[in-house]
């Protein structure tokens, strides 16, 4: 079953987590030093947050798939969606080891398809700059996470 996933951009993590802890009523199931992440059964939901990108607030919407079936289905509605599809393969970002593609839709909002296979313990791939995850130009869909 797919899992709805938010990211946002906060300023202060360790407020952030307090907040949406008690929020949700649960401790995020990973935390690093610029990230949390809660794995949510009710409603499903995988909630990120993070304090690298520019900004705050939204930094992406998206659905995790549970393999790679769902995935495949999760393209076709992309491609479907007559946007321009942005498929990274398989990548590494946000702590995570997955195989995911990208779309924006028409007010800029970018939203990833994924299916997480692995943890990793770095924030992103070796060959990404600094900072260059989950980020793009205006219009464009983000680069990972």
């Amino acid at each position: 079953m797919k899992r709805f996933h938010v990211h946002l951009h906060v300023d202060d993590l360790d407020r952030s987590i307090a907040f949406y802890s008690r929020l949700f009523a649960a401790e995020p199931a990973r935390v690093e030093a610029d990230y949390a992440k809660w794995m949510l059964e009710d409603p499903r939901l995988n909630f990120a947050i993070s304090t690298f990108g520019s900004g705050k607030g939204i930094d992406h919407l998206g659905i995790q798939a549970e393999d790679e079936g769902e995935l495949a289905q999760l393209r076709s509605r992309a491609e479907l969606a007559d946007r321009s599809l942005l498929d990274e393969g398989e990548t590494s970002c946000c702590y995570a080891r997955s195989e995911k593609h990208w779309v924006t839709d028409p007010q800029g909002i970018a939203w990833e398809h994924y299916r997480t296979l692995d943890s990793v313990p770095v924030h992103n791939k070796p060959d990404q700059q600094a900072g260059a995850c989950c980020t793009a130009a205006p219009g464009e869909a983000k680069a990972c996470c």
